[in-house]
């Protein structure tokens, strides 16, 4: 065996080599993802924007939806409450769809 100088030399050594290793291929995946996250953004930005600008629409016209995106019928009866518990599942249902998406 080597003297305690060279094998905490050759320990440094290994562990930076391998380290590198891990860093530079780290490093390469967050710049393909920094590179790609604006476009994506924008992309997803302006679909809520249209959803949002579809369901105030629909809602200016006595029209609500469901959860998954139906139109359902207007309804003289529909209490303001009701509306907003279903805007907020809609809503939802955007947040989560937007979180699964790659």
């Amino acid at each position: 065996m080597g003297s305690p100088d060279a094998l905490i030399r050759a320990t440094v050594n290994r562990l930076g080599a391998r380290l590198g290793h891990g860093l530079a291929d780290a490093a390469a995946e967050l710049a393909v993802l920094a590179q790609d996250a604006p476009e994506r953004l924008r992309q997803e930005w302006d679909l809520f924007q249209e959803e949002v600008q579809a369901e105030a629409d629909r809602l200016e016209h006595g029209e609500t939806t469901t959860a998954d995106g139906a139109v359902a019928a207007p309804s003289q009866e529909q209490s303001s409450q009701e509306r907003i518990d279903l805007l907020r599942a809609t809503v939802a249902e955007i947040s989560r769809a937007l979180e699964v998406k790659p």
